[in-house]
Parts: structure tokens; C-alpha cells; sequence
């Protein structure tokens, strides 16, 4: 029972992570039907901007700092990049995205050099006993945070003018555009959000680990995350970045056991299968809503 909860509280831990990417992706979809894959360069750059600020400022103050900063770059790629690329084919901007991805890792990989960086986070790899259970002080904290995150961010686009405009943009465009809603404001909006949640989650994955040029890998399981929960369903990409972290620390912890056959590194594909699998039972994802098509 013991490594069960501490196998639960680190895929907790970990599915945080993937759940604010995922959030990141499905903000920027809802808003504008494409799905950005520069998240992972954003995720990387905000990881990177703590490790300098953190130095001059402290951890607590250098990562909203670094959020702020991030979601100023991605309100700017949206309103330079991609923004002359409305009304463009929808496979061509997320072509695009990725061009943004690349030109940013590599910018920010010129920052990080060989060495790995730390940003400096004050727990690292201690532990604290919970319920019996030493686990590390840092999944606690990424899952805690993230819980706020998302319940602040879910008050937003419940309440607020600003979330409620968003909400109607996504439902529809031309609609919200006829009611008076500055489509365009909230498509870069949209980016900012997304912008500094990637930068938030990029701490997590360095804290007590630092950060290296190819941290940004990790926020490919982000993937999984939305096409499990839906693509355009914010509930669903808390729930399936969850899902991920724990059904891949589950499997590390107990597949050498069970299944030796599988192989040594197969934690590292299990979200992949689990995606798969979703795929095959409900194409839309657990939370998705279904297109209807007239012909």
C-alpha cells in the first residue's frame, strides 16, 4: 500500500504537469481551431527565465515574473506570426507553430548551454511524511498549485466579462463577432493564457531536476492528455493530464512485476496506448463534444 501512494502522489505530481500543457492546448483550440505546438518552446523558455531571474529575485517572485513574460512572447508570436495567417487552412497554421517551436528551443537552448541549469525551487527532492507515506515535497506542491490554478481559472471564464467573451468566441465565432466581441483580442488572449501556463509547468518538470535542452520532450505527453479528455473540453484536459500521470507512474512502479515483457521503458509509452485505446472506444475523447456533419 505504501508504493501504491507514493506512486499515486507522484503521477499526481506528474499529471499536474501535463495537465497545465494540455489546458494550453485546448485554450488556443477552443478559440481558434488549432491546435499549437509551440507549447513545448514556451514550456522551455519559462523554465529557462527562472533559472536567470530566480538568482536576483528569489523562486517566488522570478516564476510569476517568468509567466508574465512568457505570455507577453505568445501574445506577440500570436499577433505577428499568426495572425496574417487568418483565414489560411488550418493544417498550414499549425505547420506554422511548429516553425514557432523551433525557432524559440533554439534561441533558448543558446541560454541553457551544456550544463543543467537549476531554477533554484526551495524544496528540490525532500521528502515530508503524508498519511504515513514519505513522498516528495514537489508533487505535492505542483498538484496543489495546479488545483488552484485551474480553480481560479475556471472563475474566470465562469464570471468574468473577459471569460464569458472567450466562452462565446468558442462556441461561435461569427456570432460573438455580431455581438460586438474583439474575436481578435481573445484569439491573443487565448495564446498569453496558454503562454503562461506552458511557463508554469516548465518549472515543475525542473524542479528538482533543473533544466537541460531537451526538457521540453515532456510536454509531448500533454498530447495524450486532450485527446483523452476532448480536445475542446477544459475539464477533460485536467482529468486526462491526471489520468496520464498516474497510469504512467502506476505502470513504472508495478509493470517490471506484472508484465517483465514489455520491456524496461514501456511507463514511457503507456500514455500513448491509454490514448489509443480512448481513441478506439470514444474518437472524441472522454469529455469531447461530437461534430455533427450535414451533407
Amino acid at each position: 500500500m505504501t508504493e501504491f501512494l507514493q506512486s499515486l502522489v507522484r503521477g499526481l505530481g506528474s499529471g499536474s504537469i501535463y495537465a497545465l500543457l494540455a489546458l494550453g492546448f485546448v485554450i488556443i483550440y477552443k478559440s481558434t481551431r488549432v491546435i499549437s505546438f509551440a507549447q513545448p518552446a514556451f514550456m522551455l523558455a519559462g523554465a529557462v527565465l527562472v533559472s536567470y531571474l530566480a538568482a536576483d529575485v528569489g523562486f517566488f517572485a522570478a516564476v510569476p515574473i517568468a509567466a508574465v513574460l512568457i505570455a507577453v512572447l505568445a501574445l506577440g508570436v500570436e499577433r505577428t506570426v499568426l495572425r496574417p495567417m487568418i483565414g489560411k487552412p488550418v493544417f498550414v497554421v499549425a505547420i506554422i507553430t511548429i516553425g514557432v517551436d523551433v525557432v524559440v528551443r533554439v534561441v533558448t537552448n543558446a541560454f541553457i548551454g551544456l550544463d543543467v541549469r537549476q531554477v533554484g525551487d526551495p524544496w528540490g527532492l525532500s521528502t515530508v511524511t503524508l498519511l504515513g507515506v514519505e513522498v516528495q515535497q514537489r508533487y505535492l506542491v505542483m498538484f496543489g498549485t495546479t488545483v488552484a490554478v485551474v480553480a481560479v481559472l475556471f472563475a474566470f471564464f465562469r464570471f468574468s466579462r473577459v471569460g464569458l467573451a472567450m466562452r462565446a468566441v468558442a462556441h461561435d465565432q461569427e456570432v460573438a463577432l455580431a455581438q460586438g466581441i474583439s474575436v481578435g483580442s481573445v484569439f491573443a488572449l487565448s495564446w498569453a493564457i496558454a503562454g503562461g501556463l506552458a511557463a508554469l509547468a516548465g518549472v515543475f518538470v525542473a524542479t528538482g531536476a533543473g533544466v537541460d535542452q531537451q526538457l521540453w520532450v515532456i510536454a509531448l505527453k500533454a498530447l495524450p492528455a486532450i485527446i483523452l479528455g476532448g480536445l475542446d473540453s477544459l475539464g477533460g484536459a485536467v482529468v486526462g493530464g491526471l489520468a496520464v500521470g498516474v497510469v504512467e507512474s502506476l505502470v513504472g512502479t508495478y509493470q517490471g512485476d506484472v508484465a517483465p515483457w514489455l520491456g524496461p521503458n514501456f511507463a514511457l509509452v503507456a500514455p500513448y496506448v491509454l490514448m489509443l485505446v480512448v481513441l478506439l472506444l470514444r474518437p472524441y475523447g472522454l469529455f469531447g463534444s461530437k461534430e455533427v456533419e450535414r451533407l
